[in-house]
């Protein structure tokens, strides 16, 4: 078997394992009973210790030059807790299960890339495949394994999605196994790593601080819906069928935006401008679902997901680099994914609360915090003259 079909295996099946259990895992907890404030104090508690699992555990693989085994492992882990939910019926085993999951999970997609990616390395003057072939494949079994969960819960129930997932993460676990050994890489030089002080001088940039803002604010708006979205359809009827190809418009969306859409629209807006158009995007599409419940509604509003997430992401990414010294790059994109990472994490313990208090009318003060992302991103648009000259 080729390198490239290694890889179009594992991100096979390991995006189909998160598309399988994505839309469906509020509602599994909940059909054991959990309230919503329970319900997000585990999603936003599973969150926060992503945000250290990830970092950790890539940090100990790159130090002991096992990045295959170390996925292998985190996939075997997760399959096995998968199983585990299924015999928990109160809020703290489902918690303290859902943690382990949730750290065994959290480096995965992580590993899966450096691999990839240092496997796609040129050649002879050639690359050997390109990422995008492979990623592009995991968003594909992303979708298929959304589809497929929706009637797999409409014929066998909501615990059969931990079943699936569990096969798909072992068969993920298999084929990390069957990946081609990393070539090492020299260990950097003492001088060329960043200051210890890095994250501080970051933090001093006005520009910085303000894309992190405008990023916790737009990707922190879908706390409410990747919690409570398909609760919230159930309840007005909407089958889970329905349901699963709804969250998986949204992600045909994404894809679309990455690999068609996007760049166009940052050549015509540049970054600040494309960030007011996402801003309007997220008070439209969270104004919608507070207001209804019809399927044609949110079929209109869910690819909004697009330019919501990926168009955020390009546009940042062309915004940072312009903004930060060169010497702090990285250092800034791991800031950047932090900050992302725990706005959301709070604001889904804060969502818990709000869609208890409010219900669907909680999506409403997800619309206000994009209504606050445009006075932001308007001051951006002198970053966007740096991009345009090439000054830091």
């Amino acid at each position: 078997m080729s390198v490239l079909l290694r890889f179009v295996a594992l991100y096979a099946l390991m995006y189909a394992a998160f598309g399988v259990s994505s839309p469906f895992m509020p509602a599994f907890f909940k059909e054991r009973g959990l309230t919503p404030e329970q319900l997000a104090l585990l999603v936003g508690a599973g969150t926060a210790i992503r945000l250290a699992s990830g970092p950790l555990v890539g940090r100990l693989a790159d130090l002991t030059q096992a990045l295959r085994t170390a996925l292998a492992g985190c996939e075997a882990q997760a399959a096995i807790v998968a199983v585990g939910l299924l015999w928990a019926s109160s809020f703290t085993p489902l918690l303290l299960i859902s943690l382990v999951q949730a750290a065994a999970l959290a480096p995965t997609t992580a590993l899966a890339d450096a691999l990839a990616l240092r496997a796609a390395q040129p050649r002879e003057g050639r690359p050997r495949f390109e990422y995008g072939w492979v990623r592009g494949t995991g968003s594909a079994f992303f979708v298929i394994g959304t589809l497929a969960s929706g009637q797999l819960v409409e014929d066998r129930g909501l615990a059969s999605i931990m079943v699936f997932q569990a096969a798909l993460l072992a068969g993920a676990a298999g084929a990390a196994m069957l990946l081609p050994k990393p070539e090492s890489s020299p260990r950097p030089a003492v001088t060329d790593r960043a200051p210890p002080s890095g994250v501080v001088t970051l933090l001093r940039i006005p520009e910085f601080r303000r894309v992190m803002l405008v990023a916790s604010l737009i990707l922190g708006s879908r706390a409410m819906h990747d919690t409570f979205a398909v609760i919230r359809w159930s309840a007005a009827g909407i089958t889970p069928a329905i349901a699963s190809v709804l969250w998986s418009e949204s992600v045909v969306a994404e894809v679309l935006v990455f690999f068609l859409f996007g760049p166009p629209l940052l050549a015509r807006l540049q970054p600040a401008g494309v960030l007011i158009v996402q801003a309007a995007a997220g008070v439209v599409r969270w104004a919608t679902m507070a207001s209804s419940a019809s399927v044609l509604a949110l079929a209109v509003v869910q690819p909004l997901h697009g330019l919501t997430f990926a168009r955020l992401h390009l546009a940042c990414m062309r915004l940072i680099p312009a903004i930060v010294p060169q010497r702090l790059a990285a250092t800034a994109q791991a800031l950047y994914a932090f900050g992302a990472d725990a706005s959301t994490a709070f604001l889904i313990l804060v969502s818990g609360r709000l869609y208890g208090a409010l219900n669907e009318r909680g999506f409403l003060v997800m619309a206000l915090l994009c209504a606050a992302v445009p006075p932001l991103a308007w001051r951006l648009y002198a970053d966007d003259a740096r991009v345009s000259s090439g000054q830091r």
